[in-house]
């Protein structure tokens, strides 16, 4: 019998080692695939598994794209710590029975305690707050502008043709430290919220920092113990409810909302007691649709100044391109004086 030689291997045993070969390396094609397809596959499989031939995020770029994600959380931070709103979207309140029943609340409370009268909102400065924002110059508030005029359709679409009317009644506090008029509960109440989050979309859309964290709680404020804080040394830290009970569960009236302002909390305000107010839009139609007096004095103001900015603006940009050295007409008239000197010297 032939005895094969050292090392040796006959040829069904050669047929059946490739073919165990083939189907080991079949069995780790298809393990490779399964892991492509699995939600982790997108790791840097080579440093934690160490297989090389398996598709994988470059770790210098990884790193990179970390580095440029943390970059971005702080700015955003930095965003929002830095937020201070300065501007404010504000449903006038300009029912005469409204406000002059506020005004009955405060002469009572200050008959009661005459150091809260300056803790009280001034007249004409009665308001429902929307939306708080901050706007940093001029261009960031013609931003604020435009998204102003966008709010306008989403709110016709919100209210589809009916009349928001606002009843207030009852008197409440925030942590006894902020006095203010009661928004009655009714339908009313969510055409209102659905307002307020259209504008905080609106105006976020538009890049700028609007919005509280706090959830928003539409309220008409009649009295702020932090407009006064000398009160605080004075011994008065909180709004006692007796100054106000009788009014608990006084009716005030409605309002009929038909304008949306945007409005400054820092500029100076206007003179009939109500906030700098940079554009309104109209709500439904009041007056026949037509805009009251002082609505046509605001915004006629505002084109103006818009006009006159524009035009000083234009003016300067010209004087400075005239002025900019190295103007390519100058440098034109310069190479022709030269070309001009240089053809007369060849002739003398």
């Amino acid at each position: 019998m032939e005895r094969p030689g050292a090392g040796g291997i006959n040829s069904s045993e050669y047929e059946n080692v490739s073919r165990e070969k083939e189907t080991s390396e079949e069995f780790e094609a298809n393990a490779m695939d399964s892991l492509i397809d699995m939600p982790f596959a997108t790791i840097d499989i080579k440093d934690d598994c160490g297989i090389t031939d398996v598709p994988h995020i470059n770790l210098e770029r990884s790193k990179e794209n970390e580095r440029i994600s943390k970059d971005q959380i702080k700015k955003r931070k930095k965003k929002q710590k830095d937020y201070q709103p300065n501007y404010f979207l504000s449903i006038p309140i300009t029912n005469k029975e409204i406000t002059r029943g506020i005004k009955i609340l405060q002469n009572a409370i200050i008959q009661q305690d005459k150091q809260l009268a300056k803790a009280m909102t001034s007249d004409g400065s009665f308001h429902i707050t929307l939306l708080v924002m901050q706007l940093l110059n001029e261009d960031e508030v013609n931003i604020g502008i435009g998204a102003l005029l966008e709010l306008k359709p989403f709110i016709e679409e919100i209210l589809q043709g009916k009349q928001l009317i606002l009843p207030f009644q009852g008197i409440d506090t925030f942590r006894n430290q902020v006095g203010f008029v009661k928004l009655a509960e009714g339908d009313h109440v969510n055409s209102l919220l659905e307002i307020a989050e259209a504008a905080k979309k609106t105006f976020q859309e538009k890049g700028i920092l609007a919005g509280e964290d706090r959830s928003f709680k539409p309220h008409l404020t009649f009295m702020k113990l932090s407009r006064a804080p000398q009160l605080r040394k004075k011994g008065v830290k909180k709004i006692d409810p007796e100054v106000y009970e009788k009014f608990i569960s006084h009716r005030f009236g409605e309002e009929m909302v038909h304008r949306i302002d945007l409005c400054s909390m820092l500029k100076k305000k206007q003179s009939n007691g109500y906030y700098h107010c940079e554009s309104s839009i109209v709500i439904g139609d009041k007056n026949g649709g037509e805009p009251d007096d002082a609505e046509l004095v605001r915004l006629s103001k505002r084109l103006v100044e818009n006009a006159v900015l524009k035009a000083v603006q234009q003016y300067l940009e010209e004087t400075q391109n005239r002025s900019k050295p190295g103007d390519g007409s100058s440098v034109k008239t310069q190479e022709a004086d030269r070309n001009g000197t240089d053809s007369d010297n060849n002739r003398k």
